[in-house]
């Protein structure tokens, strides 16, 4: 993909969007913190998921992840590429969120909720410290 990842390119709503990925919906904090994001370095596609057994807040989840949790807007792209109309592969298309541990424009670390709506990815964001848990099912991605 290249030596950088800029997020504004690839992250529009649109049912036939750049690379092919329907992206229905993208939530108002995913846009003000990610999608002005430029990452450098070759994206690896690496993650692996993990079932969370039960429900639980992503502060929790990062703990459990370790620095192994964390990764980035080019990763969940290239995982996206795979499954751009909701396909079966790594991430979860029954409605249940896929999560992702990223780096904002600022530096702050924040989870990223992916989930196949029907007619697209729908993709949010939310602080790491907030009190929503996830529910058991949700799937976290690590390194």
């Amino acid at each position: 993909m290249g030596d950088r990842f800029i997020a504004e390119r690839h992250f529009r709503e649109a049912s036939t969007a750049r690379d092919g990925v329907s992206i229905a919906w993208l939530g108002t904090t995913f846009r003000q913190r990610f999608a002005s994001k430029t990452e450098s370095g070759a994206v690896r596609t690496t993650l692996q998921p993990f079932r969370l057994r039960r429900a639980a807040r992503a502060s929790e989840i990062v703990a459990w992840l370790g620095d192994r949790g964390e990764s980035s807007l080019g990763e969940l792209w290239c995982l996206l590429t795979l499954q751009p109309n909701g396909e079966a592969g790594a991430l979860l298309t029954s409605a249940v969120p896929n999560l992702f541990f990223v780096r904002d424009r600022d530096g702050k670390l924040w989870t990223v909720d992916v989930l196949w709506g029907g007619p697209g990815w729908e993709i949010g964001a939310s602080a790491i410290d907030g009190d929503r848990p996830w529910d058991a099912g949700a799937q976290a991605f690590s390194r």
